[in-house]
């Protein structure tokens, strides 16, 4: 086969072997995509479990527009963006605005806005984003439960890390629900309390999983005496903790974040590390950040960066794959590996063991050349790497696959 295309089959089984091992660090990061793979039936078609980032923006200026307390305070707030960067503001975007103006705006008033509407507003999106992504696993055959049986199939050496800047609690739920213990930071039952000292001194045993909530979580509250509990509900003075913002936050306030980013940072600098991440566009700068300074500073250090879709979706995460040869961006329609950006080989491998699992190749039109009908990867897709990591738990004590990848 020609060296002017990648070959998913061996990418596939390269990515096999490096989370087979027992001994090797092993790490996944679960972005906004992955609950939008979970797809529930609808009036028309389906709908996914959770929106993703512009579903769930649209969602809350459709809800806070048609306010009739927070109505004209919330126009007042986006009209702030008009003219400026970015054009088109996620609510994340949104909440490090409105952040920003109540950390400065004391007992003033700007563009009409003041102390108590910016919090109602803040309180308000805090509210919509939980109804939202507050939802449960509708079975339990979810690529979450797939995932949470892999975690707790193997005895390993390391524990594995799972990050995630997603706001809900459906890592938790499958993790729960297939007994997989883990550590998320927080100690106690009734009102969970964030111990810093636990994560940095933690001497757990390797089968409890960590999860890092990178952004915060629909369940975490600063207490009206600035403390951080993890709970279900909230009391009076109680703020919810969703999105850090990265914007004007003093040292204590941001701590649950920062300590979680260090988690991340800490992996990707410390000895032979396997980060994947799946429903993640790489469209957090912040994160992109720890992740490419990881893996700047550890040559043994390696992420399969799993997306969906195709390429032309990805140009910021493409340039930055071109600069950094241990980041892999395997897309549906093409990859780049070691820096080299190229498609999928048209030849379909029909006997190997990953076809129809992790790569494909879509029914070719008529009269169209070999080359515009190449073999399409499939893992970028959260139900489809779900359904992959069952079938190395299911081989898990059988030999490793060996097939051709020429």
């Amino acid at each position: 086969m020609s060296a002017l295309f990648h070959c998913p089959y061996r990418q596939s089984l390269l990515l096999q072997h490096a989370l087979a091992p027992d001994k090797m660090r092993i790490a996944f990061l679960l972005g906004a995509g992955c609950p939008v793979s979970i797809r529930m039936p609808a009036d028309v078609g389906t709908n996914p479990l959770i929106p993703d980032i512009r579903g769930l923006t649209d969602l809350v200026n459709s809800r806070l527009g048609q306010s009739e307390q927070l109505g004209a305070s919330y126009k007042a707030l986006l009209d702030r963006f008009h003219g400026g960067a970015p054009e088109n503001p996620t609510i994340e975007d949104i909440l490090s605005h409105l952040r920003a103006l109540q950390d400065v705006v004391r007992e003033g008033t700007i563009d009409g806005l003041n102390k108590t509407s910016l919090a109602a507003i803040d309180k308000e999106i805090c509210e919509i984003t939980t109804s939202v992504v507050g939802v449960p696993l509708p079975n339990s055959i979810t690529p979450y439960h797939r995932l949470a049986t892999w975690i707790g199939g193997i005895h390993r050496a390391h524990a594995i890390e799972v990050f995630t800047p997603n706001y809900d609690l459906l890592i938790e739920q499958a993790l729960e629900e297939h007994k997989v213990p883990y550590f998320d930071g927080f100690i106690g039952s009734r009102q969970a309390f964030f111990d810093l000292t636990s994560m940095e001194n933690e001497t757990l045993p390797a089968r409890w999983a960590r999860l890092w909530k990178l952004h915060g979580s629909v369940n975490w509250w600063r207490t009206a005496t600035d403390d951080v509990v993890r709970r279900d509900g909230h009391s009076q003075g109680d703020r919810q903790m969703i999105y850090p913002s990265h914007l004007k936050y003093d040292q204590s306030r941001r701590m649950p974040y920062l300590a979680m980013l260090d988690r991340l940072r800490e992996f990707l600098t410390r000895g032979q590390a396997v980060l994947v991440t799946c429903g993640y566009s790489f469209a957090d700068q912040h994160l992109n950040e720890i992740i490419l300074h990881g893996l700047r500073s550890n040559p043994t250090a390696i992420c399969f960066g799993l997306l969906f879709g195709p390429r032309s979706g990805y140009s910021d995460a493409l340039a930055k794959a071109r600069r950094h040869p241990n980041l892999s961006l395997l897309a549906r329609d093409g990859a780049i590996l070691g820096t080299v950006e190229r498609d999928w080989r048209p030849d379909e491998q029909t006997g190997h063991p990953l076809h129809g699992l992790s790569v494909t190749k879509p029914e070719g039109t008529a009269g169209s050349p070999e080359s515009e009908n190449n073999c399409e990867f499939l893992l970028g897709d959260f139900k489809h790497f779900g359904n992959f990591l069952a079938q190395q738990h299911s081989r898990s004590e059988e030999e490793p696959v060996i097939a051709s990848v020429s």
